[in-house]
């Protein structure tokens, strides 16, 4: 069971960074902090309520860590076709939030 597991996660890790580098996204990239911009976490919060709830129960972002949700919001900005800024806010929501 253990070797199925690191097996699904070296997986899932190899298609994110795949995903991200096909879509020129790097982790600064989505982890760069817009300082100054106050409308940062109300538009993170707009945005994950309206494209992340098309698809998705809507979840406690206490349910992942920070580390976590970079990884999950890099894939899911391919999947979703979010903008660069999009991610970077509904990431900012997500951080702030847990």
């Amino acid at each position: 069971m253990l070797n199925n597991s690191f097996h699904w996660a070296a997986s899932f890790g190899s298609a994110v960074l795949l995903s991200m580098a096909l879509a020129g996204v790097s982790h600064a990239e989505l982890s760069a902090s817009a300082q100054g911009d106050p409308g940062r976490f109300a538009r993170g919060a707009k945005a994950w309520a309206n494209n992340c709830a098309s698809c998705h129960n809507l979840r406690p972002a206490s349910d992942l860590r920070d580390d976590q949700w970079r990884v999950v919001m890099a894939h899911m900005r391919v999947r979703a076709d979010l903008t660069g800024q999009e991610a970077r806010d509904v990431l900012k929501f997500l951080q702030e939030s847990n």
